[in-house]
């Protein structure tokens, strides 16, 4: 069994909890709106980490990071290998409205978005669609999170974490 941290929208802003909750993951997948390089940079200290830029991404992160990225949540690196069809694949995007490829028939078993900062898990035929929620500043009063994927031979589990942050904090 292998865990997979998945975070987004952090807007410039890596909190203590959210760095706790994805200690012991093996990859960390960041879907966008990173806001800071440092972010990535403090998080590849725990795991290899898969970013895409989002929306409010400009300047070097835009520069860096891809649109969208194709994961393996198998291999110790995250990267697919050629030829190799054992693997459990992600898709990683900013804003789900972007999708512009059919999980179903591209042998993608999870496809991971943010932009809404709302944290949801939805089952669309065999591909699991997760959005960890925010883990940056508190928008509105959704909740501050971050999700993990336990990843067991081809079945995925997903858990999102709410990080215990005071609710009227706005950063």
């Amino acid at each position: 069994m292998r865990t997979i941290g998945v975070i987004s929208d952090t807007h410039g802003l890596l909190r203590a909890e959210a760095v706790a909750a994805l200690q012991g993951c093996g990859l960390i997948l960041h879907a966008g709106d990173v806001g800071d390089p440092g972010i990535l940079t403090r998080l590849e200290e725990i795991a290899p980490v898969h970013a895409v830029f989002g929306n409010t991404d400009w300047g070097e992160l835009r520069a860096r990071l891809p649109p969208t990225a194709v994961v393996d949540l198998t291999t110790e690196d995250g990267v697919p290998r050629a030829g190799d069809s054992g693997g459990v694949l992600a898709y990683v995007l900013h804003d789900l409205g972007d999708l512009d490829i059919r999980p179903e028939r591209t042998g993608l078993s999870l496809v991971v978005s943010g932009h809404t900062h709302q944290p949801r898990v939805d089952r669309e035929g065999a591909a699991l669609y997760l959005n960890p929620g925010s883990a940056g500043p508190r928008r509105f009063s959704l909740p501050v999170t971050v999700a993990r994927v336990e990843v067991d031979g081809g079945s995925l589990n997903v858990e999102i974490v709410e990080l215990d942050v005071a609710l009227d904090e706005g950063r």
